[in-house]
């Protein structure tokens, strides 16, 4: 009787451990007699020829073993034959080359085999949660979830989700703005799933899929299909770009995102730490995408190159400084948004063409490969390269600072 106890309260502990893990019953049912059938196989070299009857509603098993009458004194394998003699206790009418079916206690088999079952099944259940946390998140994986801070580190922070899974939240991939105390709700969308020893789940806030998400919570257009987002460009807690487009004429899709006095677009902006949103209409016109692209500012004409996949905007003197934006964020999304690279320029009147001078002509007072710099990146005047972006100078051409501010101010003094 106190074998059949430690059996039972060996399963009701497996009974408790599969509830803490959250395992289905059938899949634990399988779990279970694969571990006794595995301690079986490696006890008696076979267990073929053992029935395992798992009972999860009562929270026990039983185990029957068939095994052959043989004749008295003729068992070879006392694990498949049984003589007649022991037979017919098991079952009175039982003749020789019958098959008997009697109950085992797993606790007979010693602690050995129980010790070697409880390792068996903790790690098959070990196994078995990782995989579930693995499908479970890789089906979540472009979705927003809300896990609380647990720790703070400085290349990464620890969260958990309501389950008690570890999900992580790099420093490259959460706002700059963002700062973080234990048990805060965080939320973020989930990156990737990574499957090495151990199940890491990745989550950020600077993705545009978080952006998006975000954007769907907050219009219900967008989660009913009636607007699409086509195009995001965003550099995280500073600016973003988002390019949407309606199915239904009677709705405005820049007027539906941003809310009624920016209703919607606010909650937003301020779940990415301020990061400046600005909803333009999409539109297949390249030419008219790169010009509301660069909005604020107002463009006079673009020339584009599809091949290359390059445009020449034109402004008047006063747009440039809007097109460009502060540190060059405006152009630099426009450019992320269109996939174009964006030359901005100012545009010259007929009186100032007329009174430009040939960079070559600068040679005494310019070194000759900064010139030819310059003119690698299609300007060849003075009032060209005056009237182009300072930031532009630096980046296209490859040049430092110092040199571009003394190029600048060369050409500017033989106008003064």
């Amino acid at each position: 009787m106190a074998k059949k106890q430690e059996t039972v309260s060996m399963i009701d502990s497996l009974q408790e451990f599969k509830d803490l893990k959250n395992i289905d019953k059938e899949t634990m049912i399988n779990v279970l007699e694969e571990s006794f059938r595995n301690v079986i196989a490696k006890m008696f070299g076979t267990d073929e020829n053992y029935d395992v009857i798992i009972n999860p509603e009562k929270g026990d098993f039983e185990i029957w073993r068939n095994r052959t009458v043989v004749e008295n004194g003729h068992v070879s394998d006392p694990n498949l034959e049984v003589s007649l003699r022991d037979a017919q206790q098991i079952d009175a009418d039982c003749t020789i080359g019958e098959e008997v079916t009697d109950e085992v206690h797993f606790a007979d088999f010693g602690r050995r085999a129980i010790l070697n079952l409880r390792q068996a099944l903790a790690s098959k259940i070990l196994e078995l949660q990782k995989d579930n946390l693995t499908a479970k998140y890789r089906e979540l994986i472009g979705t927003i979830v809300v896990a609380d801070v647990y720790q703070v580190w400085k290349k990464e922070a620890l969260l958990l989700d309501d389950e008690g899974n570890e999900l992580l939240l790099p420093k490259s991939e959460q706002i700059p703005g963002d700062f973080y105390r234990k048990g805060e709700a965080v939320r973020a969308v989930v990156q990737r799933v990574e499957t090495d020893n151990n199940t890491k789940i990745y989550l950020s806030r600077t993705d545009k899929a978080f952006l998006q998400r975000l954007f769907e919570i907050e219009v219900p257009e967008i989660n009913d299909g009636l607007i699409s987002i086509k195009k995001i460009a965003r550099m995280p807690g500073e600016r973003a770009k988002i390019a949407v487009e309606s199915y239904d004429d009677r709705i405005d899709p820049v007027g539906a995102c941003v809310g009624v006095r920016g209703s919607r677009v606010h909650g937003i902006v301020r779940e990415l730490c301020n990061e400046n949103i600005d909803v333009i209409n999409y539109t297949a016109n390249i030419k008219l995408f790169i010009q509301r692209a660069l909005s604020p500012a107002k463009v006079s004409s673009i020339n584009i190159d599809e091949e290359t996949r390059k445009a020449e905007v034109f402004l008047h003197p006063e747009e440039v400084s809007l097109a460009i934006g502060r540190g060059g964020l405006n152009i630099k999304l426009a450019s992320m948004l269109t996939e174009y690279t964006i030359d901005v320029f100012r545009e010259v009147g007929e009186d100032e063409a007329d009174e430009d001078i040939y960079l070559d002509e600068f040679s005494d007072e310019i070194d000759q490969w900064v010139i030819d710099a310059i003119k690698s990146i299609g300007l060849d005047t003075a009032k060209a390269v005056i009237n182009a972006p300072r930031e532009m100078l630096v980046e296209k051409a490859d040049l430092e600072e110092e040199t571009v501010d003394n190029l600048l101010r060369v050409l500017k003094a033989e106008f003064e």
